[in-house]
């Protein structure tokens, strides 16, 4: 999403968007293909209506003011399908995704935060995206609010995800096991997921490699150390105690 939302907000804005030092190269708005919109013509803050979603954030590699960021998602919500235009960060990741989850019959939830565009609803859109990325039946839920909480409602196992807070909503609001993606190895991993001793992977690719290897009738203290031990973390006090034994089938819902 990061990358596409770079993108529009290059068209958005233009030679007024402020970089970070390290996006000196981003792509400029003739090279997208059309000319850019001037920040002027974007009608007024005020004269839009507050988004009815929660904020996600803005695009990786720009800072946006806060005018800037509404305007950006106003003009994401009139654009015709946008979440079914999105690329893979990982090519071939969803369709890993989808042939472990058969093997090993995980039930996966993909659970995602976002506004909704022109054309379908959010959930049908991510649901046709994820159909033409190799995963045939997606069970999606758009949410809003605490992940640990929907992680205890649906009784989750394992959330895997690539925001840092969500991570410890999980901590502190379930019963389930977080694992943060974090792709930027130029930035150094947030002191809570540390502190919280939350593994951590770059990839979702070196996330399934860790989920496959792991026995899924194991209890769950278990499946956190063996996940940590994998990493080499040392196991850490964020488990809950007393923690129920493991379902038959492990419950395993991932982001796109």
């Amino acid at each position: 999403m990061d990358a596409e939302l770079q993108r529009q907000a290059v068209i958005l804005f233009g030679n007024s968007l402020k970089r970070r030092p390290d996006e000196a190269t981003a792509t400029h708005p003739e090279e997208l293909g059309g000319g850019a919109t001037p920040d002027s013509a974007v009608p007024a803050l005020d004269a839009l209506p507050e988004p009815a979603t929660e904020q996600v954030p803005a695009a990786f590699g720009v800072d946006l003011t806060r005018r800037q960021t509404s305007r950006l998602w106003r003009h994401v919500e009139s654009i015709e399908g946008f979440w079914e235009s999105l690329k893979e960060i990982e090519p071939g990741a969803v369709a890993r995704v989808a042939a472990i989850a058969s093997k090993l019959r995980w039930e996966v939830i993909f659970l995602t935060k976002r506004p909704e565009s022109a054309g379908a609803t959010a959930q049908i859109q991510s649901q046709r995206w994820l159909e033409s990325n190799g995963f045939s039946l997606p069970s999606v839920y758009v949410v809003q609010g605490s992940r640990g909480r929907i992680a205890a409602a649906l009784a989750l196992d394992i959330v895997v995800d690539d925001r840092p807070e969500n991570c410890v909503d999980v901590v502190s609001d379930s019963m389930a096991r977080p694992i943060l993606v974090w792709r930027d190895g130029n930035r150094t991993v947030p002191a809570s997921a540390t502190r919280l001793g939350i593994p951590v992977v770059r990839s979702v690719g070196e996330c399934l490699d860790i989920l496959s290897g792991i026995d899924p009738s194991a209890e769950k203290r278990s499946v956190l150390d063996r996940i940590k031990g994998l990493l080499g973390l040392k196991s850490g006090p964020t488990t809950p105690p007393n923690p129920p034994a493991t379902r038959s089938r492990s419950r395993t819902p991932t982001l796109n």
